[in-house]
């Protein structure tokens, strides 16, 4: 049997995306395929990789990609985290789910560093919760939930 496929996506794949599929690959530990891409590749936010790796995930070495139709191919389920992405998100092809998660994008927030570290450091715990929960979901075949 394959293993199944999750797909990540964000406006520029920079941030949420990106740490939504860090997360995924650390806490499946292999037992499924896992990518995140963008309507547009923006290139990778320093500080997502920064809150990232104090939390032990490395997401340095991933890619900012944009989303083409032959990635698409064979996915089993497009998570968009932005409402730009699910509004702009491509035709998918028969078979394939999607799930919304309206994730405030941390890469706006303002103010002194150490506030905008703290917003970033809630939107990884925030896409950490909500990937394990999507992780249980998978395992037990129920993606209704």
């Amino acid at each position: 049997m394959e293993r199944f496929k999750l797909l990540f996506l964000c406006t520029g794949n920079a941030c949420r995306s990106q740490m939504a599929e860090g997360w995924a690959r650390y806490l499946a530990d292999g037992d499924i395929a896992v990518y995140s891409a963008g309507i547009e590749a923006h290139g990778k936010n320093p500080r997502a990789i920064a809150v990232m790796g104090e939390a032990g995930v490395d997401i340095s070495t991933q890619e900012s990609t944009r989303v083409t139709p032959q990635m698409l191919e064979g996915i089993d389920l497009v998570v968009t985290v932005c409402g730009d992405a699910d509004e702009r998100c491509p035709v998918l092809p028969a078979g394939t789910r999607r799930l919304h998660w309206p994730l405030a994008d941390p890469a706006k927030a303002s103010g002194s560093e150490a506030e905008i570290m703290a917003v970033f450091r809630g939107a990884r715990d925030e896409i950490r919760d909500r990937v394990q929960r999507l992780l249980t979901h998978i395992a037990k075949g129920d993606l209704a939930a």
